[in-house]
């Protein structure tokens, strides 16, 4: 493997950065997106959309014993496209199958060295910084409602 193959760790991490603001990203971002691309490939799908509940677990405190918080629902589909045969996965929340369809095709196009710069530039980075964004202002928002709680010291000793 040379300096310039990425080592097979960080396509993994790569591809669940990207998967993760996929996810999140609206479906009528992912729509523009889409209708936007001069050459869309021909796919086939694998599996479906299909909804189903997923088990969202959690810990006390974030470091606590695990436990089970509820269930969610998750909309997943699996497409793989005609001309490279990359087969690529969406895992949405909710019960939204086409925007499952639309992540799974863009994850399967992000695996085309080819077109990878242009998912990143025209898609994963936009929605990146949107999202930042839109945390930013949550946590504003719930700043300016934080109370600080202190202790005053008496006169006495």
């Amino acid at each position: 493997m040379n300096a310039a193959t990425p080592k097979p760790d960080q396509d993994i991490a790569a591809r669940q950065r990207r998967l993760a603001v996929l996810a999140r990203t609206d479906r009528s971002r992912l729509e523009a997106v889409w209708e936007g691309l001069a050459d869309k490939p021909a796919f086939r799908r694998l599996k479906v959309p299909e909804t189903g509940l997923a088990m969202i677990r959690a810990r006390a405190g974030g470091v606590g014993q695990r436990f089970n918080l509820g269930e969610m629902t998750v909309t997943r589909c699996v497409v793989a496209l005609d001309d490279s045969g990359n087969m690529g996965v969406g895992y949405v929340p909710g019960r939204d199958t086409r925007k499952a369809e639309l992540v799974a095709l863009f994850d399967a196009m992000a695996l085309d060295p080819a077109r990878l710069p242009q998912i990143e530039r025209d898609l994963i980075c936009p929605s990146e910084a949107g999202l930042a964004a839109g945390r930013a202002a949550r946590a504003a928002r719930v700043a300016a409602t934080k109370v600080d709680f202190f202790t005053m010291v008496r006169g006495e000793d």
